[in-house]
């Protein structure tokens, strides 16, 4: 029997439904009001129930500093709004904050800092009212404000093992002469470095800048907006107006061409980008929104230049553009990554004869229609929660501080013509706007740096026996998920990969009848997507579309699923990415991500969890297009399907999907995978990374037989929480290392794998496994302080297990998560994914399964289930290092590990560090391993 299960979801969000074509792609009713102090007042009802986004965007980013010697201030003063008032401590703002089941985060670009939390309604006056409160009276002594700009520093750290950040540096750098975009929005590295000596121009920086006629309040949710007004008011009106008055330095007008090269340290694929000076963003001029479509038509997946280069001739695996919205003449730039040193003379030139083109030929109507089809839809698409409506609106509220921006843009872009598009190309891509950059570790060819002129380019002339769940909401878009019971677990021996590149091939190898840019083109004006996404047990394909394009849809991806092409130059193409997502981006680019998948094939060393779901550099080498056919055929079959689908679903839909899967193979699909055998640790057991590295990453942890199907399970949520929530400074171990000590950027703890985590603010769904591992991730710190950092993790660690949580912890603790985890479940893609993995785990459906839980827990069976389950003694840890013979020399002799500030410290600080610089970890030089990076993953 086929099953339809039903879930009403957020019914007063029917006003997406019915708005969704006015005249305004925003289809709200805005409240806005302007205060006497000048402070901007938005509140947006959205129709969703009970959560509030509160978004404070300020005029004030990197754009801003203006003074020499003095870039980075606008993101230092990112991270220092948290740390506290005198009114509201730290530790009092934090609590408040957590009680309110909040999600809080900010971030700093060209030209704003925004600051966003998320939380349930009832909190909307505590929360308006702390923050009032901590841009009014920020108070910080020159000790903290030392303290953390080492974490900047930490962050800028991170960021240097990336040479795509690297080439965004010189890029820009090389670009401007006058004006603040010449650096980026982390600031230069001498600047970053002399930061701590800038505690007096530090308070200058704010009296300036935080001001309130250079902020928005943005109010977004379930509210009211005459009592939101009212409350901003009662807190905000007393903010005194700012007097200070400056002229960012006009940029000359551009000399070019310009040409930069950025060598490389370590090995990594080569990148050449071209740049071009662009107009600033404008909502009642066409020529920054002409440019940024042309662009994106022209570089983008459906282009005639994407399918040439990285389908046909795979001599490119990323290609991309980007026309930023910028308050300043701006950079456009166009990308990509090249796989041999020896081509990157041939993109180059294919660019440039393609931007070439532009300025000769105008693009086609039809092409230029579906470009704002595919933006409009895009943009509904992205709609499907309070925390990204408002954060949209943010986007572009700080240009004006005008709720009515974005809706002028997208009607500026309505008005765009083939001849608009033209005039844009033939006033901006010229000879001399243009800035070429070069980064790469093997020599290139000697005449990528003579720059040819764009005029020598000529202009060149795509019956069903599984189950079905149905969430059905008034949302317009329609997501589904197809999830097979299919997994890097399945991957046979020394075809390690396999199950990742066959869902490749199946996503974005194009079907029997259509290739692969056919696909893409043809999505592009609905704005649709199919894309997979595999992991140990699982295998999840994801379509989403509007609804009125449904038809359409499902007659282009459906024969991606069941008559893949299995073209063999799709083959090669997704096997080269596959291999350089794992050698490159991982391995060669990602320290953090690098040390925590090392760290799970350790832990599950000699089962099918023990290489990465990419697979191993030797096993993917060995897989044939016939290993994914045979692969493909055996494992796609109804009986290994789960199905789900979400939005405002209509029951031709669901029937109509069904009989389409029906036409897979009816079997059961593959073997079901045993339990994973996990090796458990005999005391510290350590595996250092030898690698070329400016910072060392830290991650440890042990096995769990604990998963959501475990009674234990929301007991180890709690502890995991309290410990080192993802992307939470309220967690133990963010204030002990990070707030405290200003060691790094971030220190979290998890009890579920968590892939991407350093990009994501929650995990994705779909992730389900038969074991999992406990783990701690400690962002880079100084090589210096790695034996200390490693030490002070495993003592907050032993002391957590030792003394247990308070009541008043676990209360607190508690209290957050059981609103947290509506936050974390807010999105469509989210909902509908996690029903899938309750019905994988047999568990309920998520938010029941943690608030049913944790409201029947008491502070006694959390301190026995994490005794029970975790360990300070027994531990597998993975380090990435350049010093390695020195780093295990200091970990195996026990050599006290000291630690130095740039400021003054409690004495009670001091003395706790030299009890944890002499903790012994008494590790046995048997117990120590170096294994160079080169030799990680490849067999």
């Amino acid at each position: 029997m086929q099953k339809l299960k039903y879930l009403a979801a957020f019914p007063a969000a029917a006003i997406l439904c019915a708005q969704a074509y006015a005249a305004d792609v925003l289809p709200f009713k805005a409240t806005e009001k302007t205060l006497p102090n000048g402070l901007k007042v938005i509140v947006v009802p959205t129709g969703f129930p009970n959560i509030v986004s509160l978004q404070i965007p300020v005029q004030t980013g990197s754009r801003n500093e203006v003074e020499p010697g003095k870039s980075g201030f606008a993101h230092f003063f990112e991270h220092m709004m948290f740390r506290g008032t005198k009114d509201y401590p730290p530790e009092k703002y934090q609590d408040i904050i957590t009680r309110a089941g909040a999600r809080q985060n900010a971030y700093t670009s060209d030209d704003l800092t925004n600051y966003h939390t998320t939380f349930a309604r009832e909190d909307l006056e505590t929360v308006l009212k702390v923050e009032a409160d901590r841009f009014q009276n920020l108070s910080y002594s020159e000790d903290v404000f030392k303290t953390e700009s080492r974490a900047v520093l930490g962050e800028y750290n991170k960021n240097s093992a990336n040479p795509v950040q690297k080439l965004f540096e010189a890029m820009r750098d090389s670009a401007y002469r006058e004006h603040t975009y010449k650096h980026t929005t982390m600031g230069f590295l001498k600047d970053i470095e002399d930061m701590p000596n800038q505690y007096a121009y530090s308070k200058v920086f704010f009296d300036r800048w935080y001001r309130p006629e250079r902020t928005t309040i943005i109010v977004a949710g379930d509210v009211e907006p005459a009592k939101a007004v009212a409350l901003v008011e009662k807190y905000w009106s007393k903010w005194q107006r700012g007097s200070y008055k400056v002229n960012v330095p006009a940029e000359p007008a551009p000399q070019g061409p310009v040409y930069r090269h950025v060598p490389w340290a370590t090995p990594t694929l080569p990148w050449v980008a071209v740049a071009f000076h662009a107009p600033a963003f404008s909502d009642q001029q066409k020529d920054q929104a002409a440019l940024s479509v042309l662009l994106s038509l022209s570089f983008g997946r459906t282009s005639p230049l994407y399918k040439r280069l990285v389908q046909d001739e795979q001599k490119v695996d990323q290609l991309f553009d980007s026309t930023p919205n910028r308050v300043d003449p701006t950079l456009a730039m166009l990308g990509a990554r090249v796989k041999k040193p020896e081509d990157t003379l041939y993109v180059r030139d294919a660019i440039l004869q393609t931007v070439a083109r532009l300025r000769s030929q105008p693009v086609g109507a039809k092409e230029l229609a579906d470009a704002k089809s595919a933006l409009k839809y895009g943009l509904i698409r992205s709609l499907d929660n309070t925390e990204q409506i408002a954060g949209t609106l943010a986007s572009y509220v700080h240009f004006q501080r005008s709720y009515g921006t974005l809706n002028r843009y997208i009607a500026l872009m309505d008005t765009l013509t083939p001849a608009d598009l033209q005039a844009a190309a033939r006033k901006y891509l010229t000879d001399e706007r243009m800035v070429v950059t070069t980064l790469s570790h093997a020599a290139l060819p000697a005449a990528i740096g003579e720059l040819p002129k764009l005029a020598s380019f000529e202009p060149q002339a795509g019956k069903a026996s599984f189950d079905m769940l149905v969430q059905k909401t008034a949302l317009p878009q329609i997501r589904y998920k197809l999830l097979f019971a299919a997994g890097s677990a399945h991957d046979p021996q020394g075809k390690e990969g396999l199950a990742a590149l066959t869902a490749a091939m199946v996503a974005s190898a194009g079907s029997t009848e259509r290739k692969i840019d056919e696909v893409t083109k043809a999505l592009f004006p609905m704005a649709g997507s199919f894309s997979e996404q595999t992991d140990k047990e699982m295998t999840t394909f994801t379509g989403t579309i509007h609804k009125d394009n449904w038809n359409q849809f499902q007659q282009i991806v459906m024969p991606l699923l069941l008559s893949p092409g299995f073209r063999e130059e799709d083959f090669r193409r997704l096997k080269d990415a596959q291999k350089n997502a794992l050698e490159v981006d991982l391995k060669g680019n990602n320290e953090e991500e690098f040390g925590k998948e090392r760290l799970q094939t350790n832990v599950f060393a000699g089962s099918g969890y023990a290489h990465p779901v990419l697979g191993t550099a030797k096993g993917i080498d060995a897989i044939t297009l016939d290993d994914v056919k045979a692969f493909y055929k055996q494992a796609y079959t109804q009986g290994a399907l789960r199905v789900g689908i979400t939005g405002d679903v209509s029951d031709a839909m669901s029937e109509s999907l069904k009989a389409s899967l029906a036409a897979l193979p009816g079997g059961p699909g593959l073997a079901a995978t045993p339990v994973p055998a996990a090796r458990q640790p005999q005391g510290l057991e350590v595996e250092i990374i030898e690698k070329n590295t400016r910072a060392t990453a830290i991650s440890f942890g042990l096995p769990l037989s604990v998963t959501r199907s475990h009674p234990d399970f929301p007991a180890l949520w709690l502890v995991k929480t309290w410990l080192g929530e993802h992307r939470s400074s309220s967690a133990a171990l963010y204030q002990r290392i990070r707030e405290v000590r200003g060691m790094n950027y971030g220190d979290y703890a998890y009890i579920e794998a968590f892939p991407r985590g350093m990009f994501q603010f929650f995990p994705s769904p779909n992730l389900g496994r038969k074991a999992q591992l406990f783990e701690v991730w400690i962002r880079p710190v100084a090589p210096e302080n790695a034996h200390f950092a490693l030490r002070l993790g495993i003592a907050e660690l032993d002391k957590l297990l030792a003394n247990g949580l308070t009541k008043e912890q676990f209360e607190t603790t508690r209290g957050y998560l059981m609103k947290n985890v509506f936050v974390m479940t807010a999105t469509q893609d989210q909902q509908i994914g996690y029903a899938l993995d309750s019905q994988w785990y047999k568990t309920p459906e998520f938010t029941k399964l943690m608030r049913d839980g944790l409201s029947k827990l008491t502070v006694d069976e959390v301190n026995a289930a994490m005794r029970k389950h975790l360990s300070a003694r027994n531990l597998s840890v993975v380090m990435i290092a350049k010093d390695a013979a020195g780093l295990k020399e200091k970990l195996v002799s026990d050599a006290f590990s000291p630690i130095k500030y740039d400021g003054n410290k409690p004495q009670s600080v001091l003395d706790e560090d030299k009890a944890i610089g002499a903790m012994k970890l008494n590790i046995r030089p048997d117990a120590v391993r170096i294994t160079p990076a080169a030799e990680v993953f490849t067999q």
